[in-house]
């Protein structure tokens, strides 16, 4: 039999938990020459921009917009609120929490991390405690993150709140959104998050590059009793801009602005509670395949309640190398990229082959989840990865039915 020509022409699919897929529309608001930053459309564009942001984070309060990736976020948030020496406490489920609390490490806090492992939610139980037993307020802020991209779990952000008022501990409730925002529902102010940060390039479908930082009128009377804030973390002139340079500090990021007005234009268009149930739904037709993949063989889902599953990143295992096998080979044979192992082992050990994630976020549909789950197959087929049967029509069922 003749050897099989290479099938990976044509458009790639890059499914990876972020950046993720960019839908036309957006690249081509972005296609075009730089504007005028001084006056016109780009200015008029920010206020209802803002305002279009704080209706998917669920929040009639502040948000401010930073030029930088998800860590930039992360350091802005906390230089607005935490001094050298604050303590802070990160429940971590997985690296991101971990990584964000080397942040405040960074900046001087004095953090305290406790370790839920790379398998399982939050204890709120355990946190709770924590809290009593911090009965003279030591802790400032406690460093949430919703859904950490690496283990693919959603934590209990409302249960967290739930905690602190139980306990009668003020510290600040701050969560990072960064991989579940416009993809798995979150309610901030109902919730009860009096900080939150997101990025543009996962659930809001824009090349990376701009980030966010939302906060309540609690979270901004502790900044204006910081001793300093920096110029450019200072979040008080980009939330209440006088002028449109304090937006982002100096010059805007012009493409970004235009992409991302298309984006909110398409999210808002589907309508919010659409878009949470559309990830939900593609969602569940991954973990249909996955567990018929996994009724025989090593493929196992990373998390293994489905109510702790987020809707946006599914994290999986299989024996080593075979993940990193399946990786390389559908990227060289068929275009799809799927997400590395992150965190999940020594980076460059032999476990860490044994590892990758699926990402289904933003400007997904049923057709391009199937298409990565026909990718899978093939793959696992050609490298004689040992699989139960049926994950193609189970998947099926769960898009049909939708």
């Amino acid at each position: 039999m003749p050897k099989l020509s290479n099938l990976s022409q044509g458009r790639g699919y890059l499914a990876i938990p972020g950046p993720s897929v960019m839908p036309e529309a957006v690249l081509n608001a972005m296609h075009r020459p730089a504007p005028n930053i001084y006056a016109g459309e780009i200015v008029d564009m920010m206020p209802p921009l803002m305002e279009d942001l704080r209706r998917i984070a669920g929040t009639q309060h502040h948000v401010a917009m930073y030029i930088g990736n998800g860590h930039a976020a992360w350091e802005a948030s906390l230089s607005n609120v935490v001094a050298p020496g604050d303590k802070v406490l990160v429940p971590a489920t997985g690296r991101f929490g971990h990584g964000w609390g080397d942040a405040a490490t960074g900046i001087g806090a004095d953090v305290e991390v406790m370790d839920f492992g790379l398998q399982s939610t939050m204890d709120i139980d355990q946190i709770a405690d924590r809290l009593e037993a911090d009965t003279n307020h030591e802790i400032k802020a406690v460093l949430a993150v919703h859904v950490d991209t690496s283990t693919s779990v959603v934590n209990d952000i409302a249960g967290l709140r739930a905690a602190l008022d139980a306990a009668d501990h003020p510290a600040l409730l701050m969560v990072d959104c960064i991989a579940s925002f416009a993809c798995d529902r979150f309610e901030m102010d109902n919730w009860g998050a009096d900080v939150m940060v997101t990025a543009c390039q996962k659930g809001l479908m824009v090349p990376p590059g701009v980030s966010f930082v939302f906060f309540n009128d609690r979270a901004a009377a502790v900044r204006d009793a910081m001793p300093r804030v920096s110029r450019f973390w200072d979040w008080t002139p980009r939330a209440n801009p006088e002028e449109f340079y304090q937006y982002h500090c100096g010059t805007a990021p012009t493409h970004h602005i235009y992409g991302l007005r298309a984006a909110l234009d398409m999210i808002h268009d589907e309508g919010l509670e659409a878009v949470w149930q559309r990830h939900e739904t593609l969602a569940r037709a991954v973990w249909a395949a996955c567990d018929a993949w996994g009724a025989e063989g090593d493929l196992s889902l990373n998390i293994a309640d489905p109510a702790l599953r987020s809707h946006a990143v599914t994290a999986l295992r299989l024996k080593a190398p075979q993940a990193t096998e399946l990786r390389d080979w559908v990227e060289g044979n068929i275009g799809l990229t799927l997400g590395i192992g992150l965190g999940m082992a020594p980076k460059g050990s032999p476990e860490s082959h044994g590892f990758f994630r699926l990402g289904h976020m933003g400007h997904v549909n049923g057709q391009m989840i199937m298409g990565m789950l026909g990718g899978i197959e093939a793959g696992m087929s050609a490298l004689g990865i040992k699989r139960g049967s049926g994950a193609l029509e189970a998947a099926a069922k769960v898009i049909g039915g939708a």
